[in-house]
């Protein structure tokens, strides 16, 4: 069997059944109909539905505290401290690190390299435990469901545990078992940064604080899809059905009779690990022809039907029989009709650096408002973007940095983008690493874009481009309605006297204070030369009073005229010395 997704050994150890991270799973009982006051009442219900407690969540406090001095984090973490210490943690913070890896916007790119390394294992829980869960599972003796079941794990997560096992109807299985109190450690997690995050807001008002409120809310909706293993088994039964599709693809069929909300129940596949090219090699398979299926039927996932793996890194996927098999769909993700037209164009506009495209896609994510002031600077900065990985050869594009990049802009300009894409992002930088690592001759991208321009037919396009143009057509029609009959409203207020305009040049009051500085110093100059000529005029004409030979009137003219000019050679020295220093 190759190396399961929950293989390695790290992370916290239960000592027994009524333990987890060193807290009693007696403590998420509801003793008392108090819930948690450390950080106000907001989600009471939150604390009642998952037993957590004011002591459960006291004791996590210190626990965290304590680990969080052991790595001496007021001193600052490396990449590499960061990382164990999220492994030490707990799954939750594993989960945390994991998102946080897609967030180059919110940390330095070394720091998302070192968490994208992240996994969730964890040394395995006792024999005995798995038992009790599975009895209290089924509310039956485990010997009228199952023949047999090894005692060795085949993989051991922070949230799960997996043996191979015999059903007494003869089918071959794995069963993975929740393990007792994640659930609650995990909730009680979640409610500890949501308070965080929520007191931060008021004393730091960044957008960085902004962005760990939607780290948490996205681990939130994470951490109910993985801890409920009844959403699961509908995802291998959903995946299931695609796969009937395809020769060459494949995943394990799940027992929904078998299933609960902590336990599933599997197809055993055995198989040869994506991690072990050796091994595929010697087995007589063509490691471009897996990586060129794998990364097309991804496409077909993401862009055609809307329902994809969402973690496909090695472990997760295996070639069993000629077909290429996925496993553990505890993360997938699903994308809308919509989305899925906004990705392919947002490719295609990358491609023809085209960036008015690729900002109204990133506004069609926004719901297609956006503010007209910021749009200027949105296209300037899409133009870096084009400039720096639509100018590329398809097999240099490095989609990591293109999706941070696209990920970070969108956050500057306060463009909200779904969390499905982000999902999708994630994915494919999974998936991405996966092929450079083990399958390097494959392209990825170049994949996907043939896959995207094969899909569409002549016909197809077509009718695409009509129903486009259709639908541009009618805002078009709609906007020019909706343009008469404002001028209707307007043509009457003239009629009446009624109309006024307000008019303002938005960025213009510098050049028409430079335009009214001009102005003045052109008046200014014909005053003095007028002054000079009248002056002039009066000395030769002789007008009395005279004092020493010169009129009074024309010398006071010259005093003036000469005063006026100083004043004006000033000016313009002094104001020329202060643009200068800006």
């Amino acid at each position: 069997m190759p190396d399961d997704p929950l293989h390695n050994r790290n992370g916290a150890e239960p000592s027994d059944a009524g333990y987890y991270n060193d807290i009693p799973v007696s403590d998420y009982d509801p003793r008392s109909p108090q819930t948690l006051e450390l950080f106000g009442n907001r989600h009471d219900s939150f604390s009642s539905r998952y037993h957590l407690t004011r002591r459960g969540k006291l004791k996590r406090l210190r626990q965290i505290w304590r680990i969080c001095t052991q790595f001496d984090v007021m001193h600052g973490l490396t990449p590499v401290k960061m990382r164990l210490m999220f492994e030490a943690l707990g799954p939750t913070f594993v989960k945390v690190g994991q998102i946080l890896s897609m967030r180059s916007e919110m940390l330095p790119q070394s720091f998302c390299d070192e968490l994208s390394k992240l996994r969730a294992d964890a040394d395995p829980m006792p024999y005995a435990t798995v038992l009790e869960t599975l009895e209290h599972e089924y509310g039956r003796p485990i010997k009228e469901i199952f023949r047999h079941i090894d005692p060795t794990p085949l993989g051991s997560a922070s949230l799960a545990q997996v043996h191979r096992a015999t059903l007494v109807t003869g089918e071959d299985v794995a069963v993975k078992v929740q393990r007792p109190g994640v659930r609650a450690v995990m909730a009680q997690d979640v409610d500890i940064m949501r308070s965080v995050a929520r007191y931060a807001t008021k004393f730091v008002h960044t957008a960085q604080v902004v962005d760990l409120q939607g780290v948490v809310e996205e681990l939130w909706e994470t951490f109910e899809a993985e801890t409920d293993f009844l959403v699961e088994a509908r995802n291998l039964r959903d995946f299931k059905a695609f796969c009937a599709s395809y020769a060459y693809m494949d995943c394990p069929k799940p027992y929904m009779r078998l299933c609960t909300q902590h336990v599933v129940v599997m197809d055993y596949i055995e198989g040869i690990s994506v991690s072990h090219p050796r091994q595929l090699i010697d087995a007589g398979y063509d490691l471009k022809e897996i990586g060129t299926k794998l990364v097309d039927n991804y496409s077909t996932q993401i862009l055609d039907d809307g329902f994809f793996h969402a973690d496909p890194h090695p472990g997760n996927i295996m070639v069993s029989g000629g077909k290429i098999v996925l496993i553990d769909l505890g993360m997938t993700g699903r994308l809308n009709a919509k989305t899925r037209s906004v990705l392919q164009e947002m490719i295609f506009a990358v491609a023809k650096q085209d960036s008015p495209a690729l900002a109204d896609g990133l506004l069609r994510f926004a719901g297609g408002e956006a503010d007209p002031e910021d749009y200027p600077a949105l296209l300037a900065d899409l133009d870096v973007i084009v400039k720096e990985f639509g100018t590329i050869d398809l097999k240099d594009l490095d989609i990591a940095s293109l999706l941070n990049a696209l990920t970070g802009l969108a956050a500057r300009h306060r463009i909200e983008v779904p969390s499905s894409v982000t999902t999708v992002g994630r994915a494919l930088v999974t998936l991405e690493g996966l092929l450079d690592e083990f399958i390097p001759d494959v392209n990825m991208i170049e994949i996907i874009s043939n896959h995207i321009a094969a899909s569409k037919s002549k016909r197809d396009f077509a009718k695409d481009e009509a129903r486009s143009l259709g639908v541009e057509g009618m805002r078009a029609l709609h906007g020019l309605l909706a343009t008469m009959g404002e001028a209707k409203v307007a043509t009457r207020m003239l009629t009446r006297g009624q109309l006024r305009v307000n008019a303002e040049l938005v960025g213009a009051d510098e050049p028409m204070r430079m335009l009214s500085d001009m102005v003045n110093r052109l008046t200014m100059a014909l005053i003095v030369v007028g002054l000079f000529i009248g002056s002039s005029i009066v000395y030769y004409a002789g007008i009395k009073p005279v004092v020493f030979g010169i009129p009074i009137v024309g010398f006071m003219g010259y005093v003036v005229a000469f005063v006026l000019s100083a004043w004006i050679v000033f000016d313009i020295y002094f104001k020329g010395r202060k643009a200068r220093r800006r």
